[in-house]
């Protein structure tokens, strides 16, 4: 069994599953300091339902996938790559979001889910389901990120699932690290370190995204005649064995020096999505996407002026995420 599958939804759930985790500890230690303690089977009835919806997005997802798949036999298998192009792309643009997001706002988490307690606190009738469900939706909305990324990579079977496992175990320990037994960990660092290595994921994604693309237009073309003239590429430019409908010349054939099937570059394939053969929109979209949300990304932790932002949005990216606790 390749294990090499799980490594990007290791990384992913590790960093989605701290900051969770940091939302639960905040809401555990602000209970605790406000004597309100009895709450606390409202935060684990959270927790556990945020994970069981996770995890029943999952299903439905799958469930989707496969239905579609097969709903038309002599399309299938233009289906399977072109829905992981797809949801390729829904997981880029949500994980984007949440890198940036999560480096501009880490320095407010705690003040923000503390005056959100405050505020549930304040009816006192109402209590209970409110922090069910801050803590609900803060364990959903980083579950949803991290099942987007795996429906991207469905085809991979269960073995990115055993990646999720190992980084939810992973973020539950650090979490008990920081708020049980009070270890200090630089956050700040954890959280940069993180978020680079998410940055090249998900780069690496936007080329995986585009071979699914690539691969869908193939089939589609070999299937319909009507459809050949989408193969424009293939039609003018590549040669013979350089075949692709829609990614342009090759600019890198590494097969014979890093092959993506052996070791290091299958390991290199799952967690930044190396491809022994590159093409030339590929290596474009590879680029822009660095430049544009790691730009942005950079920026947030460094204040640099990259791409023009508004004063106010400058003044909070010139300072640094703090530790969060």
């Amino acid at each position: 069994m390749d294990f090499n599958a799980a490594l990007p939804t290791f990384v992913i759930t590790l960093r989605e599953g701290v900051e969770a985790a940091l939302v639960v500890g905040i809401v555990l230690a602000y209970l605790k300091k406000a004597k309100q303690s009895h709450l606390r089977s409202w935060v684990y009835g959270g927790i556990g339902t945020g994970l069981a919806a996770s995890g029943f997005v999952g299903v439905i997802f799958g469930w989707i996938l496969q239905s579609l798949s097969t709903s038309n036999q002599q399309y299938a298998p233009v289906f399977e790559p072109l829905l992981e192009g797809v949801f390729s792309l829904v997981a880029i643009a949500f994980l984007s979001w949440m890198l940036i997001w999560m480096t501009r706002n880490a320095r407010l988490m705690k003040q923000n889910v503390e005056g959100a307690i405050g505020s549930v606190l304040s009816h006192e009738a109402k209590a209970g389901w409110g922090i069910f469900a801050l803590v609900f939706f803060a364990i959903l909305r980083e579950g949803f990120e991290t099942v987007l990324f795996i429906a991207a990579k469905f085809q991979q079977g269960f073995v990115p699932a055993i990646g999720v496992l190992a980084g939810l175990s992973a973020a539950i320990a650090i979490g008990a690290l920081i708020f049980k037994w009070g270890i200090k960990l630089d956050l700040r660092k954890f959280f940069m370190i993180m978020g680079a290595l998410l940055l090249l994921i998900v780069a690496g994604l936007v080329v995986t995204a585009l071979g699914h693309f690539d691969t869908a237009v193939n089939t589609l073309a070999q299937l319909d005649r009507k459809s050949q003239s989408l193969c424009f590429f293939y039609e003018r430019f590549a040669k013979p064995q350089d075949r692709n409908c829609i990614l342009g010349l090759m600019i890198w054939n590494a097969s014979k020096i890093l092959p993506d099937e052996r070791f290091p570059g299958v390991i290199l394939s799952a967690l930044f999505g190396y491809t022994q053969r590159l093409y030339l929109v590929q290596a474009l979209s590879y680029g822009v996407f660095l430049m544009t949300v790691g730009g942005i990304y950079f920026q947030s932790l460094t204040g640099r002026v990259i791409f023009p932002i508004s004063q106010h949005r400058l003044f909070r990216a010139k300072k640094s995420p703090s530790q969060l606790h």
